[in-house]
């Protein structure tokens, strides 16, 4: 069935069923009848209108009228409803006052799985001795079952598995209550992390994220670099740097010739001086004495 919806099961009309039909479910446990789906057909199958979560509630509408499409006698002791509210499906005997929840009526094609209804002596990891499975639920289209202990009884807490056997639920006393159905939904759906932000930490020419990828920081033409360094850096540097060219917040101040030190103004005006003669026809004037001089004078 679909989500929130129920379908309404009669007992077939047969002779074989003469001996279960309007009678309570105390008297057919006391006489060791069980309620099984293939004494059943569905007489209907509809949608939940709203405020109709329980029943008793769906009872009451279809003794004020029953659909066109219902076929089947008015809803009496030993019918079942069988309600799907969000993926839980849950199965009630109509009594002549109220409805018993019963356990493995809507059962799914168990086949291969290693847990089914009428599973016995299975061995849990971690838990001595042997469990059958007494009751179960479906939610989201899946089955659940809930273990007791073969030897010890109602003396040990219950535990739910899956149809693969894996452990949901433990420490169960209540049966499938909100606090079971729960742990349930939390592992068909587990609960998402938040993601990280993606904060990222830029170091040694490269970028790291909090998740811990490292991606190569992208190299930057000296302009970028200009851009980046901030105006007070950019004017620092300027003042000092010997290589205009390589404004990028690193002072490289190696001389365009290759040398270190800075060359003397005065042994440039010297050369000036000397291309001036030459082209003038004039006698050179003597730069290496100035430059010695100069030399001297540091």
């Amino acid at each position: 069935m679909d989500v929130n919806q129920f379908a309404i099961y009669q007992l077939k009309n047969i002779p074989e069923n003469r001996q279960i039909r309007f009678r309570p479910y105390r008297v057919l446990q006391e006489e060791g009848i069980q309620v099984q789906y293939c004494n059943y057909e569905q007489t209907y199958i509809g949608r939940m209108q709203p405020g109709e979560e329980e029943p008793e509630q769906i009872r009451r509408r279809f003794e004020r009228q029953m659909p066109r499409t219902f076929h089947g006698h008015s809803i009496s002791v030993s019918d079942v409803l069988v309600l799907n509210k969000a993926g839980v499906v849950t199965s009630y005997y109509v009594e002549k006052d109220g409805f018993t929840v019963i356990a493995g009526f809507i059962r799914k094609g168990s086949s291969g799985t290693p847990v089914s209804f009428d599973t016995a002596g299975f061995h849990i990891e971690g838990k001595k001795g042997g469990w059958h499975a007494f009751d179960s639920i479906i939610m989201d289209g899946r089955q659940f079952f809930l273990m007791e202990h073969e030897t010890c009884g109602k003396e040990v807490a219950w535990v739910v598995l899956d149809e693969d056997g894996k452990l949901v639920a433990d420490n169960v006393y209540h049966g499938f209550d909100q606090s079971v159905q729960q742990q349930i939904k939390d592992y068909l759906n587990p609960p998402q992390l938040p993601e990280k932000s993606q904060k990222q930490e830029i170091s040694d020419g490269h970028i790291q994220t909090q998740s811990g990828n490292t991606m190569d920081k992208p190299a930057l033409e000296n302009w970028q670099k200009y851009m980046e360094n901030g105006e007070y850096l950019r004017s620092s540097e300027i003042d000092e740097e010997q290589n205009y060219n390589m404004i990028d917040g690193r002072q490289n101040n190696m001389a365009p010739n290759g040398k270190n030190g800075r060359v003397s103004v005065l042994a440039k005006l010297r050369r000036k001086q000397a291309e001036i003669a030459k082209r003038s026809g004039k006698p050179a004037p003597q730069m290496e004495a100035a430059e010695d001089m100069e030399r001297r004078r540091k």
